[in-house]
């Protein structure tokens, strides 16, 4: 019974408690998380050239 109890109130917070975005909503988020992505990339893309260049600076 216990599982049954769960599983009913998963699905009641499911439908009534919760708050799903709308379409604009979701668009800003994606093209948020996107350009922060690229960001990062960036980011560690410049610190692998620059610490390869290091490398290459001392032992070659």
């Amino acid at each position: 019974m216990k599982i049954i109890n769960y599983i009913k109130g998963c699905y009641d917070e499911l439908v009534h408690k919760v708050t799903w975005p709308t379409f604009s909503q979701l668009q800003d988020s994606v093209i948020k998380v996107s350009i922060a992505s690229l960001i990062m990339i960036f980011i560690v893309l410049l610190m692998d050239f620059v610490f390869n260049s290091a490398m290459h600076m001392m032992f070659f």
